[in-house]
């Protein structure tokens, strides 16, 4: 459980404007911390099957956000996952990498537009 001081100073750190307490950012930064926590606990303690179900309900909110965020604004997405310095899922880097060859492919065929099609 974070300390109402370590989780002020992480809403400070993380805030988008002046008493923001709730966006995505700041719970994402929130949630981290939290589950850094648990997994320091669950090293020592790695039969406790209640913290590790709780672990698992964090990672899993905190991937929602991410994803939330990628799709709502991706600049802060990339910002926040090197401030953080977390992992950024197959998932998402399989999207990018899609997304990436939709847009070269139509600039190639926008290249090749003004050229008369050999039959």
């Amino acid at each position: 459980m974070l300390t109402k001081d370590k989780k002020q100073s992480i809403i400070k750190k993380f805030q988008t404007h002046q008493g923001d307490t709730g966006s995505s950012e700041v719970q994402i930064a929130i949630l981290s911390a939290e589950i850094d926590e648990l997994v320091g606990h669950l090293k020592i303690h790695h039969k406790d099957h209640s913290s590790r179900r709780g672990l698992l309900r964090k990672v899993g909110e905190r991937r929602r956000l991410l994803r939330y965020l990628k799709k709502e604004n991706a600049a802060a997405y990339e910002e926040l996952v090197k401030k953080l310095k977390l992992k950024q899922a197959k998932v998402f880097l399989a999207a990018a990498a899609v997304a990436a060859t939709a847009d070269e492919d139509a600039e190639m065929e926008n290249d090749h537009a003004d050229e008369p099609k050999l039959t």
